[in-house]
């Protein structure tokens, strides 16, 4: 890639009007000087204009339209789950680089093909899971190395959020709607994090509450080659909870506000041994301006991370496959 075209900022086409993108992503990418909004693509030409005019960018009407863009170098695809995996690809088969909402595929198979896609034309494939991009769990796995609860034993993780209105898209099945991969992504992604590749489904169940077509509740087990086990919590109609624990042989390490934490908010990390209990301070910081200078990194680089997103999907189709088989289905 020639100098000036790895130091001009990213061209990003936005695939949707999607509330994370207005509220998140849109901001973070105007904020970031490696990144120009380029354009923004609605099904509805009023929609695109109204969010593009905020930013002082192309309308598109038409997703399609947005891929044909000469002037975008990479598209973020904010789209229901559903769709995720879809126009993925058709942004990499037109030679754009790729930041998609999570989960980026419905399993394995479908997560290798847009891998595949991705090296071979040199372009970078994220899945937008940010919480790893917070320091604050650098802190944490530095705090493990050190022996601060002695040997991990297990891990404890739970996101869950309060219920949504009935027409929400994630209580869609039609849309990929469902705990599991909206909430299940978080503290399965904690398990990849702290305990690596390799781990084992040991046990799932996914619940509804009355009146839902989806799974609004779940909760796995899981188990590494040497036996560290990760219980895991996830729900659509909860009380909010957004944490983990990691139960060592001499203590405990708890770190809550774990997943989404605002940018302002300085991470509180509790440790407890038989030295008592201690509060170990990180520093606030940004997960979601993290994300968007690890994307533009990955663009520069024509990098398509694999680890981490292939086990989180691997986990995610191991746990819907033991409940199918478990309810007959």
């Amino acid at each position: 890639m020639a100098a000036d075209q790895q130091t001009a900022p990213v061209r990003i086409g936005v695939l949707g009007c999607a509330d994370i993108a207005r509220r998140r992503m849109l901001p973070a990418f105007a904020a970031s000087p490696r990144v120009r909004v380029a354009a923004v693509a609605s099904r509805s030409g009023s929609r695109a204009r109204e969010t593009a005019g905020l930013y002082g960018c192309r309308a598109v009407e038409g997703y399609e339209a947005l891929l044909r863009d000469e002037g975008v170098d990479a598209v973020y695809v904010p789209l229901p789950a559903a769709l995720h995996a879809r126009w993925a690809e058709a942004a990499l088969l037109a030679g754009k680089h790729v930041l998609a909402e999570k989960p980026l595929a419905d399993g394995v198979r479908e997560t290798d093909r847009l891998l595949r896609i991705a090296a071979g034309r040199r372009l970078a494939l994220m899945e937008n899971v940010m919480f790893p991009q917070h320091s604050q769990h650098e802190v944490v796995r530095k705090l493990l190395a050190d022996g601060a609860i002695g040997e991990l034993r297990s891990l404890q993780a739970a996101f869950a959020i309060p219920e949504l209105p009935r027409e929400d898209i994630r209580y869609r099945p039609e849309l990929g709607g469902g705990a599991l991969r909206d909430t299940g992504v978080y503290p399965v992604g904690a398990a990849v994090h702290f305990l690596g590749t390799g781990l084992r489904v040991v046990g799932a169940h996914l619940a509804r509450t009355p009146g839902h077509r989806v799974d609004t509740a779940g909760a796995v087990l899981l188990s590494t080659p040497g036996g560290v086990t990760a219980h895991l919590s996830f729900g659509l109609a909860h009380a909010y909870r957004s944490g983990y624990e990691l139960w060592g042989s001499t203590g405990r390490i708890t770190v809550d506000r774990a997943f989404t934490p605002p940018a302002d908010l300085v991470p509180e990390i509790r440790v407890e041994n038989a030295c008592g209990v201690r509060t170990v301070g990180a520093t606030a910081d940004d997960q979601v301006a993290n994300t968007v200078e690890r994307f533009c990194d990955a663009v520069r680089s024509g990098w398509a991370p694999s680890g981490a997103l292939r086990e989180r999907a691997r986990l995610l189709e191991a746990v819907r496959r033991m409940q199918h088989a478990s309810s007959g289905g």
